[in-house]
C-alpha cells in the first residue's frame, strides 16, 4: 500500500481532471475517505485514492 498523499480539492483537480464539485459529491457518498480540513477549510482527501477511483470506474 502506498503512502497517502493528501491534498486539497483543487489540487486533486489539476493532478487528475476531476471537478471539485464531483469529489465533493464522492466524499458526501462515501467513494472517498474524507481525510479533515486544512486551515483554510478546505477538504482534503488522498490523491493515490482519486486517482484509484478512476482507475476502477475506466475498468
Amino acid at each position: 500500500m502506498t503512502e497517502p498523499l493528501i491534498v486539497d480539492l483543487h489540487a486533486a483537480q489539476a493532478a487528475t481532471g476531476v471537478k471539485p464539485g464531483t469529489l465533493r459529491v464522492w466524499l458526501h457518498r462515501g467513494h472517498l475517505t474524507h481525510h479533515g480540513r486544512d486551515r483554510a477549510g478546505r477538504d482534503l482527501v488522498d490523491l493515490n485514492e482519486v486517482q484509484h477511483r478512476l482507475t476502477a470506474q475506466a475498468a
